[in-house]
């Protein structure tokens, strides 16, 4: 079986939002995955090529004034057109870290990954309203189902 790799980018621009990170990469390098390489980019610093290099991606932004954080919007902006007839299908979830509701987030990211063609395996996860310690375990659980879909060979 060959090595996959999931792509992580995310804009973490404070404490609580790391943490969450942190344990989304905890989840997805649980000890039971065996063939899956979990690569994290910033998302000011993350390129098509790491897309292309990737078998499954995690978005992870805030919600800024209802709509993802301007760092994943230069993310989109910067990548969309040299992968969008490559990657079609490449299984991805999105998490927003969301001090209202996050709908306008996730519309919008919706609306992108809708004409990417990218497949949502994964109900989004809205981190919504104050910090609640339970988001850690939400992002933890999701990092691993991604891993282990993928090493699985789910998708």
């Amino acid at each position: 079986m060959s090595r996959k790799t999931l792509l992580i980018v995310a804009h973490t621009p404070s404490a609580n939002t790391e943490a969450v990170l942190k344990a989304m990469l905890a989840g997805a390098n649980h000890p039971d995955i065996q063939d899956v390489d979990v690569v994290y980019k910033p998302a000011l610093a993350a390129t098509a090529d790491d897309i292309r290099a990737c078998q499954a991606i995690i978005l992870f932004t805030t919600e800024n004034l209802g709509y993802m954080s301007g760092a994943l919007k230069d993310f989109f902006d910067r990548c969309y057109y040299p992968i969008l007839e490559e990657k079609q299908g490449l299984p991805c979830a999105i998490v927003i870290r969301a001090g209202h509701d996050g709908t306008g987030t996730r519309r919008a990211i919706d609306t992108i990954l809708t004409g990417l063609r990218w497949r949502q395996v994964h109900e989004v996860l809205i981190l919504r309203g104050q910090w609640q310690d339970e988001f850690l375990a939400q992002a933890e659980e999701l990092g691993l189902y991604m891993a282990a879909g993928l090493d699985a060979g789910i998708w």
